[in-house]
């Protein structure tokens, strides 16, 4: 590879003369000290070249030029020194005066384009500028507005001239900035930030406020120091008013304008947060009693219009304490006390919420006095976040619903703490079902007039692996709640009828009655009576060997009909009693069109007979209790005996079957072994 120092001996020493030359007075070049030289090395050996070579062209002259362009080195006194350095120095270097004055116009006529260039782009820039859509100025460093376009005039209303008398300190200062926006603008124009971007708000001439998205660029000088200040300012005052209609939307009911059940849980997190661990927070959840009767019988368009009313009265009531009332869905509200003196302060709120709701207004024509339940919470540190504290004021609106209506309740932990036990024996019941968690035991009947074992009555058990065995009252209930108890009911008839047919297998003569209760739900379901038939089919327990009992709540249907599948359960030859008698509502004189053969006395009547000064008066009723059965064709089986004293005075009312702890618990299947073994073993010694 040729060495340019052989050929062009001069060109380094040229190219340091050029660098020096370009840079001037200041020193400035847009390339480092390295660059230029190197770049002025390359364009001096080109130009060398063209000079010497055995005919001259101009093309290295303008490829020269366009060097010069692409290194941004087009400032016109940077030319001229280019200029000055080639016509005096460049033939002392390298000689060719043939070609000396043709080199000069070339780098004249580069110039002339450059400065076209420069011409074009300024051209361009005030059409951008003038035309712009967002507002433009222009500033000096010490904030004196230089230019601004028509947008930015139109934005803040001022003219041109009025804004190039004002500084930009006088401009933008506004109350509501954004914290440290001066902090950032001083950092900018001390040079040490090239630009800033915020959200920034305005006054216009006329006073009124606008937002804008405001991007200021720093200008520096030729030596790199700061010297303008560029800013562009987009006006996004509509953008914000649709962003905060949008943000008012998602955070209001639509109907009422209160805020909605984010909002509330949103400020409700806040406000325990400011609480601690010792401060009050007050709930008062409010919920409308039966206001689904207005939506049915007055159209939603009324219910619509009521909960309008409700909400106004709601916020009015509160409106001197200003605290937040919101509406959490349906016909339910919420109210927010903060900081409440006591718990007597979170009651009076409610209390004037109730006494709002409860007055009386007119709607479609129609008198109207809808009155509300709440719950009423005043110890928000026992919970850990506002979904909880929800979820126990939902827990407490129910205590009030159950005491009647109309009223407050007050947040009780204990309770609470006894709800949430049955809901997580409710929750757990599934799987403790599949895991064979569940038995049967069984509790002797006795046939009153020889004293005979007759049958037993079947009686679920959850041995639970850590409350230990749980009778069927702790669960039997929540069963029917949850709809488990038709799965829980099958597999239990399943399980007494198996081991009944057993029974029955080995003591054929002993002709034992299975009695199993069915709920209500259970007994409603369409699939019970088909249940039924394939479990005595499976088992092969003879039908008049099972007796369902059914309370009267399951066996009268709305306006005394029976239950539709009662019928056809008789008709499987299966005996059906009704249990608890006297503790619901039969209409006694319907009885006798029921295909029933049995009723079963309620536990509290047997109970009445210990206590001396009602003895008389409860041994009267149990009297006429079971003269009415029999008279109906029925026999009466009484619960519960607890005492020889019992069992004497049912005997001698004739009662037919008793059962209870005076004659034997209930107990597993192997027990009532023992005793069909001891029966048979008296049998054959009398």
């Amino acid at each position: 590879m040729t060495n340019p120092e052989r050929t062009h001996p001069g060109a380094a020493a040229y190219a340091r003369v050029w660098a020096a030359a370009a840079a001037g007075a200041n020193g400035y070049l847009p390339l480092s000290a390295e660059e230029t030289l190197r770049l002025m090395h390359g364009l001096t050996v080109r130009l060398a070249d063209a000079m010497q070579a055995p005919e001259f062209t101009l093309k290295s002259a303008y490829d020269v030029g366009v060097a010069l362009v692409d290194a941004h080195l087009t400032d016109p006194s940077l030319l001229d020194r280019t200029l000055r350095l080639l016509g005096t120095d460049f033939l002392r270097y390298f000689g060719a005066p043939h070609a000396t004055e043709r080199l000069s116009m070339a780098v004249l006529d580069t110039r002339k384009q450059v400065e076209q260039a420069l011409r074009a782009s300024e051209k361009r820039f005030r059409a951008v500028f003038a035309g712009a859509a967002i507002g433009i100025g222009i500033a000096t460093i010490e904030g004196r507005i230089l230019q601004v376009n028509q947008a930015f005039c139109d934005m803040f209303g001022y003219t041109a001239e009025e804004l190039c008398r004002i500084n930009v300190g006088d401009l933008v200062m506004h109350p509501q900035d954004v914290p440290g926006m001066w902090e950032l603008y001083g950092e900018l124009i001390s040079g040490k930030r090239d630009f800033v971007r915020v959200d920034k708000r305005y006054y216009r001439k006329d006073g009124a406020v606008i937002r804008t998205d405001l991007n200021v660029s720093l200008i520096r000088d030729e030596a790199g120091a700061p010297q303008f200040t560029v800013a562009m300012i987009a006006d996004s005052t509509e953008r914000y008013a649709l962003a905060e209609r949008l943000r008012f939307q998602a955070e209001h009911d639509p109907l009422t304008g209160l805020p909605n059940r984010s909002l509330f849980f949103e400020r409700l997190t806040e406000a325990l947060g400011r609480a601690g661990p010792d401060g009050r927070v007050g709930l008062c959840y409010l919920d409308l009693d039966g206001f689904k009767l207005v939506n049915d019988s007055l159209g939603h368009d009324v219910g619509d219009a009521l909960l309008v009313i409700v909400a106004e009265r709601l916020a009015k009531s509160v409106a001197r304490w200003d605290h937040l009332v919101a509406r959490t869905g349906g016909d339910e509200f919420a109210i927010l006390i903060e900081n409440p003196a006591d718990t007597g302060e979170v009651i009076a709120v409610t209390d004037g919420a109730l006494a709002a709701v409860a007055e009386p207004v007119e709607l479609a024509g129609v008198p109207l006095v809808v009155t509300a339940s709440a719950g009423v919470l005043d110890e928000p540190t026992a919970f850990s976040s506002a979904a909880e504290l929800m979820k126990a004021a939902d827990v407490t609106l129910y205590w009030a619903k159950d005491d009647g209506r109309a009223r407050w309740a007050l947040f009780d932990p204990v309770r609470h703490e006894r709800e949430q036990a049955r809901y997580a024996l409710a929750a757990a019941m599934p799987a403790a079902l599949g895991r064979g968690e569940f038995a049967v035991e069984y509790q002797p009947m006795i046939r009153l007039r020889d004293g005979r074992l007759m049958g037993v009555e079947a009686l679920v058990r959850w041995h639970h692996p850590r409350l230990g065995t749980l009778l069927p009252k702790r669960f039997v209930d929540l069963a029917e709640e949850t709809g488990l108890i038709v799965p829980l009911g099958r597999w239990v008839l399943t399980e007494a009828c198996t081991q009944a047919a057993a029974w029955n297998r080995e003591y054929p003569d002993a002709r034992l009655v299975l009695s199993v209760n069915v709920a209500a739900r259970q007994a409603g379901d369409a699939s019970i009576v088909d249940d039924v038939a394939r479990i005595l089919q499976e088992t092969g327990l003879p039908a008049e060997l099972l007796q369902l009992e059914l309370t009267e709540s399951a066996v009268m249907d709305a306006g005394d009909r029976p239950l539709p599948s009662l019928r056809r359960l008789a008709e499987l030859g299966v005996r059906i009693a009704i249990d608890d008698f006297g503790t619901g509502y039969s209409n006694l004189a319907y009885l006798r069109t029921l295909p029933i053969q049995g009723l079963k006395l309620a536990g509290p009547f047997l109970a009445g007979l210990r206590d001396q000064p009602s003895a008389e008066r409860d041994e009267r009723i149990l009297d006429a209790l079971v003269r009415l059965a029999h008279a109906l064709g029925l026999t009466v089986t009484a619960e519960a005996v607890e005492t020889d004293h019992q069992a004497d005075l049912l005997k001698g009312l004739g009662c037919d079957h008793a059962q209870g702890w005076y004659y034997a618990p209930a107990a597993p299947a192997a027990r009532l072994l023992e005793m069909l073994a001891e029966r048979d073993g008296d049998a054959a010694s009398a």
